[in-house]
């Protein structure tokens, strides 16, 4: 296999179709480096609308146990790009983000937004910093995958193109990125989760690192200082540098799933789907809101494959460079 021999697969493929394959291809086995950066930074972004960021410090999730929070977030999602919507591991891990997001008043114009994060940041990050730039059909797939992710959730008015979902995106911050106290406690804890992930010596690098990608609105909202020009230039000379090295190399033949990366702690023995997250209390029986063809299925092990795909080995590329 060639390297750019997945590329011609999916432009070989109809976006608005077989987005599920496009996604899969393009987020395990293209990049799933840069796709678990990405969402970790547009996940980031949202602490920056006082809404949210003051609601994620009131749920003190992040005070308590960062690292659970981290993990169930990025499983519960990757489990519905591993299985898909129609299966019963995805159908349960979309109950479980729906069961802990009805707890809460959360406006639809914020799910909106985060929805907007998830589709428009992960594709900036690889453009930027990706071993190659993301094809109009990923773009399309992208947009078209979290579309459908956020109908299951019972997001209104969902963008229908990706060049609507960064309109939404960056209308949204304008208004709203500003400054909130439990916003700022989220961000703090967010970056020192992710520095102590790395031995402590270099955890004050790690967090100067993680604040030199973040772009001026954030580090307004969040009243960072600015960091030195010298750093940023560093930091994302090095990530592009990483992508152009990550060309030469021969492309995964096995995917790479975010239950797979060395930053998911908190399940050594495994997970059950439906055990993910929190369980506020009267909270156990909302349900996705798109009606199926048969009921929601319980709990689905760690590591189960994909429909028709046999899982990779756990640790399978989670060296930083692929």
């Amino acid at each position: 296999m060639k390297r750019y021999d997945r590329l011609k697969e999916i432009l070989s493929l109809d976006p608005e179709r077989d987005f599920l394959r496009i996604y899969r291809i393009t987020a395990t086995l293209e990049f799933p480096w840069d796709i678990t950066r990405a969402l970790e930074l547009a996940l980031y972004r949202t602490y920056a609308v006082p809404s949210i960021g003051h609601l994620l410090a009131e749920t003190g999730e992040f005070a308590r146990r960062p690292q659970k929070r981290y993990d169930d977030t990025a499983l519960l999602l990757d489990t519905v790009v591993e299985h898909g919507f129609d299966s019963e591991a995805g159908r349960t891990a979309i109950r479980r983000i729906n069961q802990m997001h009805r707890s809460y008043d959360i406006s639809n114009e914020d799910m909106r937004y985060v929805l907007c994060t998830f589709v428009v940041v992960p594709v900036r990050w690889v453009d930027a910093y990706g071993w190659r730039r993301l094809s109009g059909h990923e773009r399309r797939a992208i947009a078209a995958y979290y579309r459908t992710l956020g109908k299951h959730m019972g997001i209104q008015d969902i963008p229908l193109s990706y060049a609507e979902f960064e309109r939404c995106l960056e209308d949204y911050e304008a208004e709203h990125f500003g400054w909130d106290e439990g916003g700022r406690r989220v961000s703090d804890a967010t970056l020192d989760l992710m520095a102590s992930w790395y031995p402590r010596p270099l955890a004050p690098l790690v967090r100067a690192a993680s604040t030199a990608l973040l772009d001026d609105s954030l580090l307004r909202a969040f009243r960072y200082e600015q960091p030195h020009p010298a750093a940023r230039a560093l930091v994302r000379g090095a990530l592009r540098a990483r992508g152009r090295a990550v060309r030469l190399l021969p492309p995964r033949r096995i995917p790479h799933y975010v239950r797979q990366n060395p930053e998911i702690k908190g399940y050594p023995g495994g997970y059950v789907v439906a055990e993910l997250g929190t369980f506020p209390a009267g909270r156990r029986g909302a349900a996705c809101p798109v009606p199926h063809g048969r009921p929601a299925g319980g709990a689905a092990p760690a590591g189960a494959g994909a429909e028709g795909e046999a899982p990779g080995p756990a640790g399978t590329g989670s060296d930083p460079a692929e």
